[in-house]
C-alpha cells in the first residue's frame, strides 16, 4: 500500500503547485504580464498547439539537442577512453579540458555564433560542448574503475585488445558511462536555449525571446514547460537504457 501511494506522490506534488499557484494570482491580483495563473498559460499552451507554432519551434529545438547530444558523448566516449588508457595524453589535455570548463558557455556562444554563422550548426556545437565534459569524465572514471583482476582473467583467455575493450571495459563502465549520460542529456537542452537566445529565427529559446519582447508572459511559461517536457523525455530515454542494457546487475 505504501509503494503504490510513494508511486502517486509526484503528481500530487505537481497538483497541489499548480493550485498553490492558481490561488497566489488570485490573492495577488497581479497582471497577466508579471504572473499568469494556470489557466492563462493553458490557454496559451492551446493556442500555440492550434496555429503549430509551438510544435515547430519544439521540433527546432529537439533536432539542436539531438545532434548535439549525439556528437557530443560520441566524443567525449573516444577522447574519454583514450586518457583513460593513457596517463600521458591526460597530461597533455588536462589543462585544455579545465580551461574549456573555467569559460561559462554564455561567454563563448556569441563568438561560436559569428564563427559558424546563424544556422544550425553553432547550436549543435554549443549543445555538444556543454554535455561534453560529464560524460568525458565519466568515461575516464568508469574504465580506471574496471578491477585489475578482471584484466588478468582476459589476458589468461588470451582475449585480444577488442575483446577486452567490448566484453569487459564498455560492459563494466556502462553504468558509470550512462550516468554521464543522464547529466548529459539535461545539459543539452540547456546548450540549445543559450545558442538560440544569442540568435535564432526559431526554437523555444527564440520563443522565449519573442514572449518576453511582448510582454507575452503566457508563451514564455509555456515554452518553459515545453523545455521541461524535453529534459525530462531525454532522461527518461537513458533511464531506459539503463534497464535494458544494464540487467545484468
Amino acid at each position: 500500500m505504501k509503494k503504490s501511494i510513494s508511486h502517486w506522490l509526484g503528481l500530487f506534488s505537481i497538483i497541489l503547485g499548480i493550485f498553490a499557484w492558481e490561488y497566489l494570482v488570485r490573492l495577488t491580483e497581479l497582471p497577466r504580464f508579471i504572473l499568469p495563473s494556470p489557466t492563462d498559460v493553458w490557454k496559451r499552451l492551446i493556442e500555440s498547439l492550434a496555429d503549430g507554432s509551438l510544435l515547430y519551434h519544439t521540433g527546432v529545438t529537439l533536432l539542436e539537442v539531438t545532434l548535439g547530444l549525439f556528437f557530443g558523448v560520441m566524443l567525449a566516449t573516444v577522447l574519454g577512453y583514450s586518457i583513460a588508457k593513457s596517463r600521458s595524453l591526460e597530461k597533455v589535455l588536462a589543462p585544455y579540458l579545465v580551461a574549456s570548463q573555467a569559460i561559462p558557455i554564455v561567454a563563448i556562444a556569441p563568438l561560436l555564433v559569428i564563427w559558424l554563422g546563424h544556422g544550425i550548426i553553432s547550436k549543435v556545437i554549443i549543445c555538444a560542448l556543454i554535455v561534453f565534459f560529464p560524460v568525458l569524465v565519466n568515461t575516464v572514471v568508469g574504465v580506471r574503475a574496471v578491477p585489475h583482476a578482471l584484466y588478468d582473467m582476459m589476458n589468461s583467455l588470451r582475449a585480444t585488445r577488442w575483446q577486452v575493450m567490448f566484453k569487459l571495459e564498455v560492459p563494466a563502465s556502462l553504468p558509470v558511462l550512462l550516468g554521464g549520460l543522464r547529466v548529459g542529456a539535461t545539459l543539452s537542452v540547456i546548450g540549445a536555449i543559450v545558442g538560440e537566445l544569442v540568435d535564432a529565427k526559431a526554437g523555444l529559446g527564440y520563443l522565449l525571446k519573442v514572449g518576453d519582447f511582448q510582454f507575452d508572459t503566457p508563451m514564455v511559461f509555456v515554452a518553459v514547460i515545453m523545455l521541461v517536457a524535453l529534459a525530462l523525455s531525454l532522461y527518461g530515454v537513458v533511464t531506459l537504457f539503463e534497464k535494458r542494457f544494464l540487467k545484468w546487475q
